[in-house]
């Protein structure tokens, strides 16, 4: 089973303006400063084979880049993945996965984690807010889109045969410490609102949007998509915009624009959804 949250989980999580939005799939922009020369672009942390190859411009400038730089590099070092997951989203032994939980939640969450082929009595020591990530990732599963196929591992694959040096913008620890901060309660509701997501097939149709938009470079779509995450007012909708996009723009926008400054011809690729909105890492 760790194995399995390990590969769920790898699915996870300037000084001049860009240029004019541009790409045949995602988000792509150029950045300069100070004579040098940045490619930033939008990823999805699935994928299908139907994604690739990507165009040709994308691909030249990983070939040719001095430096990828992604949010985590999801193959370079499985052990911390495990043992992050240990600390951020094992509960002590002993501790129940259902301790806050009312009965009629744990009955439909049971009933979801049926749909989702995932064995309940071996999730039991997990925090909600791990139970509440397996479960919206499992639904990109549902329709046939894979961690092992993500554009983020994709292009790490070309940076490798192109003997190009892939750096990491998070750690894995930083992203997952991120969701165990939250209060068990905050966690618990989380799970509630995905389990709910899910039984009125919302969760579904918000996969097939962002999939969609991303697909066709459709920049009203994802910005439909950002302001929609901006008027969520649930748990789960305030901590994605707040603490999974905000506070993290902010962060992995500093360490681009030092990158910029520091190497030229580089690429920086990060989730889509970082990259649109009025936080967005462009922004």
């Amino acid at each position: 089973m760790r194995r399995q949250i390990i590969v769920i989980l790898l699915s996870l999580f300037y000084f001049a303006l860009p240029s004019a939005w541009g790409a045949d799939r995602g988000a792509l922009f150029k950045v300069t400063a100070n004579g040098h020369t940045m490619h930033l672009y939008g990823t999805m942390h699935v994928g299908v084979p139907e994604f690739y190859p990507l165009e040709p411009r994308i691909a030249q400038a990983v070939a040719g880049a001095s430096v990828l730089a992604l949010e985590i590099d999801a193959g370079r070092d499985p052990a911390g993945m495990a043992k992050a997951i240990g600390q951020h989203g094992l509960n002590a032994p002993g501790t129940s996965l259902y301790r806050a939980m009312t009965p009629q939640l744990k009955g439909r969450l049971e009933k979801v984690l049926g749909r989702a082929r995932i064995e309940p009595a071996a999730i039991t020591g997990f925090r909600p807010w791990l139970v509440a990530t397996m479960l919206a990732l499992a639904e990109y599963g549902a329709q046939g889109y894979r961690p092992d196929l993500a554009v983020d591992v994709h292009l790490a694959q070309l940076a490798c045969k192109g003997g190009v040096p892939v750096t990491e913008l998070e750690s894995v620890d930083s992203q997952l410490a991120l969701f165990s901060a939250m209060p068990e309660a905050m966690q618990v509701r989380m799970l509630e609102e995905v389990v709910g997501m899910i039984e009125e097939g919302r969760q579904a149709a918000e996969v097939r949007q962002v999939v969609d938009a991303w697909s066709s470079a459709d920049k009203a779509g994802l910005d439909a998509i950002a302001q929609r995450i901006e008027e969520d007012q649930t748990v789960s909708g305030r901590f994605l915009q707040k603490v999974l996009l905000e506070e993290r723009n902010a962060k992995m926008a500093e360490k681009i624009a030092q990158m910029l400054a520091q190497k030229n011809n580089s690429v920086a690729a990060v989730g889509v959804l970082h990259l649109v909105g009025k936080t967005s890492v462009p922004a």
